[in-house]
């Protein structure tokens, strides 16, 4: 039966994969909207969530992962909002205007999110590659942090050679694949939970004060759906705003099923060590399942370091005002992802990442809030869910911890 589930869950994958490469999917306008978000969002970040939230809150672990979402999409509700009423307030804005000087800080400091997020995606890379590796410690995280500083500097040397457009393009294309390998895990998972796979009792709930930090400390396994906010050169309000909250959706649904499919195996799961351990879980569920899911993590973490180095190279660039172009901006950010990958562990980078955007989606909202007492665009009531939303973000960049 295990080898069947294993055939089933490439076969599965290989038709999600065909239907959304199909002409009249890539074809929708709102779909290929939606690609951007969902090449963040859907990074491996659903895939290290189910482990680790296991470790912090036992079988607890869904509550805290729809706490988690519902945070994200309360962020990207005033996003959204910002979409509709702040860039046409900025588009009359005076230089001096205090709106728009808030509004260049936001870019100055997601910049530098995406700089450190891409530290954060090619670590986790650098892990689901190195997992079957047995390795000391010490060794191990010299040669982790030498392939994410090769991989880096590979990224660099393309765009010195002016392949930016094309690289992007192989990014965006790898979303299908992403999401049939996904499709193909899920599958696997429900079929050996109705075969009566092997389960383990479910580890007790978990709610402490201690877990709070960890659980903010995961902001960027759920971050992404901002940047249909930087698609107004391609795409007009009202289509963002819907691919966005289309993308917010669909990733949402992806990881409580996850979650919810990895009920029998959350023991396991909660003490699996690393931040791949995920793997070991699926190569348990049937045979060469992890090394499906592992082309799938390694592909999907890669395209989404390379949108976010796109990214933080085209802020860097427009913050400073066309003085660096964007292929000296790309290497600066370069530079700085580099930095942080020496300087944390796979652990801290995750809340190194979640720190970043959560300053910038509090500042999204001072925005939000800004723009609406000036307007009026949002009552009484919208102001203070977005005093509240944007509170939270400081507490969450202010103590966001690593899931250690």
């Amino acid at each position: 039966m295990a080898l069947g589930i294993t055939v089933a869950a490439i076969a599965l994958a290989l038709a999600v994969t065909a239907l959304l490469s199909a002409p009249w999917v890539a074809r929708s306008r709102t779909w290929r909207a939606m690609v951007t978000p969902l090449a963040s969002i859907i990074g491996s970040g659903f895939l290290i969530c189910g482990p680790l939230l296991a470790k912090a809150f036992g079988s607890a672990a869904i509550l805290a992962e729809v706490a988690l979402l519902l945070i994200a999409y309360a962020v990207g509700a005033t996003i959204r909002f910002n979409i509709a009423h702040v860039e046409p307030y900025l588009a009359e804005a005076r230089p001096n205007d205090g709106v728009a000087w808030l509004a260049r800080a936001t870019q100055v400091v997601l910049s530098l999110a995406y700089a450190v997020s891409v530290a954060y995606y090619l670590k986790l890379l650098a892990e689901f590659a190195l997992q079957a590796s047995h390795i000391g410690a010490g060794q191990h995280a010299l040669l982790s942090n030498s392939l994410v500083t090769a991989v880096i500097a590979a990224m660099s040397g393309i765009v010195l050679l002016g392949d930016l457009r094309r690289i992007e393009h192989v990014a965006h294309a790898t979303v299908s694949l992403k999401l049939g390998v996904i499709a193909g895990m899920l599958g696997a998972l429900a079929w050996s939970w109705i075969g009566g796979g092997p389960a383990e009792p479910p580890p007790p709930m978990v709610f402490k004060a201690g877990s709070v930090p960890v659980l903010l400390g995961l902001v960027i396994t759920v971050q992404g759906f901002e940047t249909s906010r930087y698609l107004g050169h391609a795409y007009d309000a009202q289509t963002r705003i819907r691919a966005m909250r289309y993308a917010q959706w669909l990733a949402s649904a992806i990881y409580l099923l996850f979650l919810i499919l990895l009920t029998p195996r959350l023991a396991p799961a909660a003490r699996t060590p690393g931040v791949a351990g995920i793997l070991a879980i699926m190569d348990g569920v049937a045979p060469f399942l992890g090394a499906v899911v592992l082309v799938g993590a390694v592909a999907s973490q890669l395209s989404a370091a390379v949108a976010d180095s796109i990214g933080a190279g085209g802020l860097m660039s427009e913050v400073s005002r066309r003085r660096l172009s964007v292929k000296a901006a790309f290497l600066a950010a370069a530079a700085l992802a580099t930095a942080v990958v020496w300087l944390t562990d796979p652990f801290q980078v995750v809340a190194t990442a979640s720190r970043a955007f959560a300053l910038f989606y509090a500042l999204q909202c001072g925005l939000a809030l800004w723009v609406s007492r000036r307007t009026g665009a949002a009552g009484p009531g919208g102001q203070a869910a977005m005093a509240l939303i944007g509170l939270l973000c400081l507490v969450a960049a202010a103590v966001g911890a690593p899931a250690e």
